[in-house]
């Protein structure tokens, strides 16, 4: 017998399969900010390093970040078609895809790691320490690819509070191992940077021992390990995959491109615009969680051979995630000043930054309605369509406004962030309009 998704209370149904995510979301935001103030203890070319180095590895890792989408799209079919006993056949697939990919590609970072992260900082008193911490995260690029798979897998059969147990266990372990690694207690050495790298790299294996437990004692019955998926399934799996993460990769790199670009303004319009982006990461959080929800609820439906049921689900979970993130962005439309002063001490930044969150928290309301439909076609496997619109406006539009309205034009942090909120609208729309017309629903996967 399919599960019939639409036949549960639908608000009901979107907030269990959401709150776990969006737990483990914020958690990780935590962790990011406890390891930041670690490190920082050790001095500013602590941070540096850490901080560069943090994001090349997050640059390599997000072509196997993007297993996630794969095995959430087929596993949540098979679970819509009643196929319970072979859903978590994709999920091997998933795995035994991140250890093709990503052994040999760590190897080759690792290796090439001291030659190219001079090209990303030129001071030696950077290079020194992020060099050695950056090779140990590139160590770690088998381990997230496992993870994406096994998290892709929980959230498409409702088990997302596996996911946040998890990722919980993570984050005991590497802010443990910091305090012992970095500072030298408990009588370990005190390594600093490296042993920063040393903690990151255990707690994510640790995190795929833990899936890797979980999944043996719940997704037995449902094929883990038993056997691989057929060569079509796989190679659906690879096509809905590695677009997936080619979006991930050009939106970091766009990201990057950003910063560039308001620097070349002024340094302090360069500070008010990190603080700007991670409000902004922060803020779309509860959507990206609602958005992997919807990509289950999709998968499932689509499984049951029911459209205008995967339909409904987009819409339904659009306008949740739209409601919350409004709650949330709230004190950046009302007191931006209030907020940024949390992160923003200088008065004049304070003066550059503020006007922007304003205008970007409102953006954000429908950008969350956007987020979770651009995720909604990840779960039924049209992942090409995703990647043209995010990378296509974001490189062939955005990115070009913002250097022609700030460095060519000179309008400055405000005009980019304009820029900023209206490319995001944009996309919203495209993906909006997209969902109404309904041809993500020929995928195959």
């Amino acid at each position: 017998m399919h599960d019939n998704p639409v036949a549960v209370s639908p608000q009901r149904r979107i907030l269990a399969l959401a709150l776990p995510i969006i737990a483990g979301m914020v958690s990780q935001n935590l962790l990011n900010v406890v390891d930041t103030a670690m490190v920082g203890t050790l001095g500013d070319n602590a941070l540096a390093a850490v901080g560069i180095a943090s994001f090349a590895n997050f640059m390599a890792m997000s072509f196997v970040m993007g297993m996630a989408a794969g095995v959430q799209a087929a596993a949540a079919r098979r679970r819509g078609e009643g196929r319970h006993t072979e859903t978590a056949v994709p999920l091997n697939g998933g795995l035994l895809l991140a250890a093709v990919i990503s052994i040999p590609w760590s190897l080759l970072l690792v290796v090439c790691a001291p030659t190219f992260f001079p090209y990303l900082v030129a001071d030696p008193a950077v290079i020194g320490p992020g060099v050695p911490y950056l090779q140990l995260r590139l160590c770690g690029v088998l381990a997230v690819g496992a993870n994406f798979a096994y998290r892709g897998y929980w959230n498409a059969v409702d088990m997302s509070h596996v996911y946040m147990k998890t990722i919980v266990v993570m984050h005991v372990v590497n802010i443990s191992l910091n305090w012992v690694l970095i500072f030298g207690n408990l009588g370990a050495p005190a390594l600093g940077v490296t042993g920063a790298g040393i903690a990151s790299l255990v707690s994510v294996y640790v995190g795929t021992l833990s899936y890797t437990w979980m999944a043996y004692r719940h997704a037995r019955p449902a094929g883990f390990l038993a056997r691989l998926p057929r060569r079509e399934t796989l190679g659906d799996m690879v096509r809905v995959s590695l677009p997936a993460g080619l979006q991930q990769f050009l939106f970091a790199a766009g990201m990057t491109m950003l910063f560039w670009i308001v620097g070349r303004i002024g340094t302090a319009e360069l500070a008010a615009a990190h603080v700007l982006v991670t409000m902004m990461l922060l803020t779309i959080l509860p959507a990206i969680g609602f958005g992997l929800t919807a990509a289950t609820l999709v998968g499932q439906s689509l499984g049951a051979s029911d459209r205008q049921a995967a339909k409904r689900w987009g819409w339904r979970v659009g306008k949740v995630a739209m409601a919350v993130v409004a709650v949330v962005a709230l004190p950046q439309v009302l007191v931006p000043e209030a907020v940024l002063s949390v992160f923003i001490h200088n008065p004049e930044t304070l003066v550059l930054a503020s006007p922007a969150l304003r205008i970007a928290g409102v953006a954000m309301v429908l950008d969350a309605f956007g987020m979770v439909l651009l995720n909604a076609h990840l779960g039924a496997g049209d992942s090409k369509r995703v990647m043209i619109y995010s990378a296509g406006t974001q490189w062939g539009l955005f990115l070009p406004a913002a250097y022609i309205l700030g460095p060519v034009l000179g309008h400055g942090l405000f005009a980019i962030w304009v820029a900023n909120s209206v490319f995001r609208v944009v996309v919203a729309g495209m993906f909006t309009l997209s969902w109404r017309r309904g041809l993500w629903a020929e995928a195959r996967v």
